[in-house]
């Protein structure tokens, strides 16, 4: 069996069991995604039917590489029918609730609103309810994101209100339910709370799935909520051929209501579960991997385990202290052109920080160093352009979707004003002119064609018409800054031929789905070679030849917010080993003795997590000029 080769005895222990629940504990650069697909494959190669094979996991990027390396093992092997479904979480919730829609109460033309729709909903719902000055749509969001989480629906919430902020949640929670419902429209959470809510309820739906999907794999474990946990708890059934990947160690979406005790508790949850522990790394140098188990080692809630590798030992980490948080920037900017003139390329260096606000001061040296760069989180599918052209295609697949048809009509401006959308958001179109009336036939004729272009043509195509018969092409030629605007939604265009091989309809509804459901990650551009700047958390999965991780100083990493007063006191502790671990072969780790914050400038202290690093790991850069610019 040639895809056992490369394997460790620990890889090949989890690859070759094929029944039963196993729990999987792999270590940051550990292989997991190799072991995966290999078990994936070794299945198939007993016998097992690949459409019965479900895979799930957090990003669509991570969803891709998994698909391509099944593909690429399962070549040369022989004729097998079909393939393994793998999909994220959201996007598996969007097949079911679509393929399920009449029996989960919904149409099957839904549309999934992004983190801004709701957001405007919400703000919406507090003005109507006169609560504008008393919470804020970040407040309201957040909490009804946790409830459904938590698997609670509207209902069930306001059986436990207590108290007078938790009736104001149910007063907003209802408008936004009621703008939803009408809308005809998901939010995220809804994708996950919708499914579980429909394998609850409907058990010939559950158990028709049950029979589907013989074998769940679900990668990230350490990353679910109680929701994600109850669906695959559902899927897997009775007789359980569940395979759960994760790393307590890298557990730091908390505040997204991921839930360690999951991954904690899997034996307890599924009898008979053998386990494995991937503690090889084939990432990072002995010294960094060091470094990161001096880290974690002092948490408590974790499976034991110390990262080891057969790489060299490698450099010692650097440690380089500012006066301020300028020096640090421009401290950072000067070693990562260094880095590029010994040869590392601009994709292969990464600078993390704790919070957004950090970004400022780094992208100042970066632009006075003349060093290339960008900052991962500016996405593509959330540009202005980008958004108007997809509220075309949103809106002819889903009529009743308010936001995207206000959104539609005033894009480009074809004299439909906000007075005549009011009028006909409120049932009240009657009342218009003639000549109002006039150009929302005309403009609902255009819808029409986009439709109609959808059900017959190709993704690519569709889109193609659409930015034509909109009018949102010629509009962009106007000016020097529409042509640039312009170069976005033909971009569209050429992303959208990854969904021609698609039936008509079916590429676009997908399309759509993943334009919504794109995380950070999702929109890095590979090809692009620029240093990348972004937070942690955003790091997680990926992978650098040098890392720079800056603002080790106490109360901004470790974060000591009073924000985060409920999270997990040991997340911060995690989320250091996770930017340590991201590193292959050069590691930095920077400070400053002062930082202004909110307005203000403070003096800080050192992190403790520097102190708990082995002192022969580390050396003080060499900062001879260190405070001097690169470019005065």
């Amino acid at each position: 069996m040639e895809y056992l080769k490369g394997l460790n005895e620990a890889q090949k222990e989890a690859v070759l069991h094929t029944g039963g629940p196993l729990l999987i504990v792999a270590g940051a650069g550990a292989g997991k995604t190799k072991t995966i697909t290999h078990r994936i494959v070794h299945l198939i190669s007993t016998g097992v039917a690949p459409s019965s094979i479900l895979a799930v996991t957090f990003t669509n990027k991570a969803a891709g590489e998994m698909r391509d390396r099944v593909a690429g093992l399962l070549q040369g092997m022989g004729s097998f029918s079909g393939y393994p479904v793998i999909a994220t979480f959201h996007s598996l919730g969007v097949r079911i609730l679509r393929e399920f829609a009449l029996n989960a109460g919904l149409e099957r033309s839904f549309s999934i609103w992004d983190r801004d729709d709701s957001t405007k909903v919400i703000k919406r719902a507090l003005v109507a309810r006169g609560m504008e000055n008393r919470f804020t749509a970040r407040q309201m969001l957040g909490r009804i994101s946790r409830e459904k989480g938590n698997g609670v629906a509207l209902a069930e919430y306001v059986d436990t209100v207590s108290s007078s902020f938790e009736q104001a949640v149910v007063d907003i929670w209802e408008e936004y339910e009621k703008a939803r419902q009408a809308e005809g429209a998901l939010d995220f959470d809804d994708l996950l709370l919708q499914t579980l809510m429909l394998l609850k309820k409907d058990p010939i739906i559950l158990k028709r799935l049950q029979e589907r999907w013989r074998h769940l794999t679900i990668d990230e474990y350490q990353d679910t909520n109680k929701a994600q946990f109850e669906i695959a708890r559902l899927l897997a059934g009775d007789t359980p051929n569940i395979c759960a990947v994760g790393d307590m160690d890298q557990c730091i979406y908390t505040w997204r209501n991921a839930d360690i005790k999951y991954l904690m508790t899997f034996e307890k949850s599924f009898p008979g579960t053998k386990v494995v522990i991937l503690e090889e790394n084939y990432r990072s140098t002995q010294t960094i991997l060091t470094a990161a188990n001096n880290i974690i080692s002092k948490n408590n809630n974790r499976y034991d385990k110390r990262l080891v590798t057969r790489n060299p030992v490698g450099e010692a980490i650097t440690l380089f202290a500012g006066e301020t948080e300028r020096d640090e920037a421009f401290f950072v900017a000067r070693e990562a052109r260094g880095l590029l003139g010994s040869g590392v390329r601009a994709s292969e260096i990464a600078v993390l920080f704790r919070e957004n606000f950090q970004s400022r001061t780094l992208e100042e040296a970066f632009i006075a160093g003349g060093v290339p760069y960008r900052v991962l989180g500016t996405r593509f599918f959330e540009r202005a352009e980008v958004k108007d052209a997809l509220s075309y295609l949103r809106v002819a697949l889903n009529p009743r979707s308010v936001t995207d048809f206000v959104r539609a009509a005033g894009s480009p401006a074809r004299g439909i004003g906000k007075t005549t959308l009011d009028r006909v958001v409120s049932g009240k179109e009657s009342e218009l002119s003639s000549a109002a009336r006039a150009k929302l036939a005309s403009f609902r004729g255009k819808l029409t064609a986009i439709r109609q272009a959808i059900e017959t043509r190709t993704a690519s195509d569709s889109v193609r018409f659409t930015l034509k018969e909109s009018g949102l092409e010629d509009s962009l030629r106007e000016s020097e800054e529409g042509l640039e605007r312009l170069n976005n939604i033909y971009e569209l265009v050429a992303h959208a031929v990854r969904y021609d091989a698609l039936r008509p309809r079916e590429g676009i509804e997908r399309l759509l789905e993943d334009a919504a459901l794109m995380s950070d990650q999702d929109q890095l551009e590979e090809k692009k070679e620029a240093v990348s700047l972004m937070t942690v958390h955003a790091s997680k999965g990926l992978e650098f030849d040098a890392v720079f991780v800056t603002g080790l100083e106490q109360g901004l990493f470790p974060s000591e917010r009073e924000s985060d007063t409920d999270r997990d006191p040991e997340e911060e502790r995690r989320l250091a080993y996770v930017a340590f671990t991201r590193a292959r072969h050069f590691l930095f780790l920077t400070f400053a003795g002062t930082r202004t914050r909110y307005g203000s400038r403070e003096h800080t202290y050192p992190s403790a997590f520097l102190n708990d690093i082995d002192t022969r790991l580390t050396k003080y850069a060499d900062d001879h000029a260190a405070y001097e610019p690169i470019i005065r």
